[in-house]
């Protein structure tokens, strides 16, 4: 599977689950048009115990399984199929955010493809938690980032 694929995938899922989701980090960069990879998808959703059976059946959906790899230091979920070179992060809180609500109101709705809609976080919010992550593969990435939006005319 590609990316676009992977994406679909991922957003019927999160639609038969009923999740509600914001698309963030270098996926949510590259849907913006920045030039930037990334191994696995991240997205900010409310950490609620509804949330997370909802997770579940997520990973049911897409024949994988949900660890919390840094349990107790993290609120970050991970949904992995190894078959499909699939990960998916799922965290509750990000840097540089009070709040998923926050994400959302500047997010963008996005047909990923076969008419599956994502929420995707504006090129600034990715940029602003990059910025207050300050981790060096983030602070790498913001050249490239700040390149993008400043093209794309939001800076």
């Amino acid at each position: 599977m590609n990316a676009a694929s992977l994406l679909v995938a991922i957003g019927r899922a999160l639609e038969a689950a009923k999740l509600e989701v914001v698309l963030i980090g270098n996926a949510a960069a590259a849907v913006h048009g920045s030039p930037v990879t990334t191994e696995d998808f991240d997205f900010m959703f409310r950490a609620t115990p509804t949330n997370i059976r909802k997770l579940k059946l997520v990973a049911k959906f897409l024949e994988g399984s949900v660890t919390c790899p840094y349990y107790p230091l993290s609120d970050m979920y991970r949904i992995r199929n190894r078959s499909e070179g699939l990960q998916v992060d799922f965290l509750g809180s990000v840097h540089g955010f009070k709040s998923f609500e926050s994400m959302r109101s500047r997010s963008v709705s996005i047909n990923a493809g076969e008419g599956v809609r994502i929420k995707v976080a504006s090129l600034k919010d990715v940029i602003a938690s990059k910025r207050a992550a300050n981790r060096p593969k983030d602070r790498a990435s913001l050249p490239v980032l700040e390149e993008t939006l400043k093209l794309a005319g939001k800076s």
